[in-house]
């Protein structure tokens, strides 16, 4: 099977009461990586995969976004 170039990011979304209380902001937490994968699940497989450890424990937090070309 042929593969698609992609390219994911991951960012960091803090909460209102983060924002709020600790002054926190968006952040990109994977900077632009760009891979050949077959599909994008196997993309978003990648990224999940590339959370750092802090962040693993801050799910709902975390946005994963995919761009095919």
């Amino acid at each position: 099977m042929n593969k698609t170039l992609f390219q994911y990011a991951v960012i960091f979304n803090p909460s209102e009461k983060q924002v709020k209380e600790e002054g926190l902001e968006s952040k990109v937490i994977v900077e632009l990586q760009t891979i050949l994968a077959k599909d994008q699940s196997e993309v978003s497989m990648r990224a999940a995969m590339s959370i750092p450890e802090e962040y693993k424990d801050k799910l709902s937090q975390v946005q994963i976004v995919v761009r095919p070309f």
